[in-house]
């Protein structure tokens, strides 16, 4: 589904990935993890468009996406969340996940201006469908709370909800066990096998490496912005290399 071919990312003279490659596979649980640092985030952000690679490319299903704007990226079938929560404070929560609908709507400006009846329309399906997320997330009856108000992990939640309204194929989530207990990990355990069970494939940065052992089917390893590693959890967690770069070497 989505193919990293030879990405490279300079700022000056900072080389932040250095020629990374790999496949995530459509249907799957891939987790890409390394030390802070490693440019896990960044090539996140060169798949989706906030960033633009120095050299390489990013397919997705046979198209290649690379330098893409962010809408466009959105648009074809990638959501993601963010490792900084990026919600909208000044919307409340059913707020935030209805205006992330954009990307999917067909109403012109100016049937919007004058509430029209395709835009009057979409308005009332992006709504219900706005509470149907909520609800499936558990979140439906704090949809009128401001997001600031919520605890860390709802609020993980939410933007979950948020990206799942653009009717992404791939969900790309940076980080979204950051910050939470123990709870509210292994409750997002069951969410992401919730999700894989609605047929979206994920991708995810995380450093909570039970959930990553627990959860992923594939996992790559980037360290100084090289692949140091890349297989099932088991190999990778007990990969020579891998230890090295989170444990430094002895003596």
């Amino acid at each position: 589904m989505l193919r990293i071919d030879g990405i490279s990312k300079n700022f000056g003279g900072l080389k932040a990935l250095d020629h990374v490659s790999f496949d995530v596979a459509e249907g799957s649980v891939t987790s890409l993890i390394g030390p802070n640092g490693s440019g896990k985030s960044t090539l996140f952000n060169c798949i989706s468009g906030v960033l633009s690679p120095s050299a390489g490319d990013v397919s997705y299903k046979g198209t290649n996406i690379t330098g893409w704007a962010p809408h466009r990226v959105c648009a074809i079938g990638l959501g993601r969340t963010f490792q900084n929560i990026q919600l909208f404070p000044n919307l409340n929560v059913i707020e935030n996940v209805i205006a992330a609908h954009f990307c999917r709507g067909r109403a012109t400006v100016l049937e919007s201006m004058l509430c029209l009846p395709r835009d009057r329309r979409e308005r009332k399906q992006t709504i219900q469908l706005a509470e149907e997320l909520l609800e499936w997330v558990g979140l439906q009856e704090l949809r009128f709370q401001m997001p600031t108000s919520l605890p860390y992990g709802h609020q993980r939640r939410l933007e979950i909800a948020r990206t799942l309204i653009t009717r992404p194929q791939l969900l790309m989530l940076d980080e979204p066990a950051a910050g939470m207990n123990r709870q509210e990990a292994e409750d997002l355990i069951q969410l992401i096998a919730r999700l894989r069970g609605r047929g979206h494939t994920i991708f995810l940065i995380e450093h909570n490496m039970s959930l990553v052992m627990s959860i992923s089917e594939k996992v790559t390893v980037l360290n100084f912005g090289q692949k140091i590693a890349e297989g099932l959890p088991a190999e990778v967690r007990d990969h020579p290399t891998v230890i090295e770069a989170y444990l430094g070497a002895e003596g």
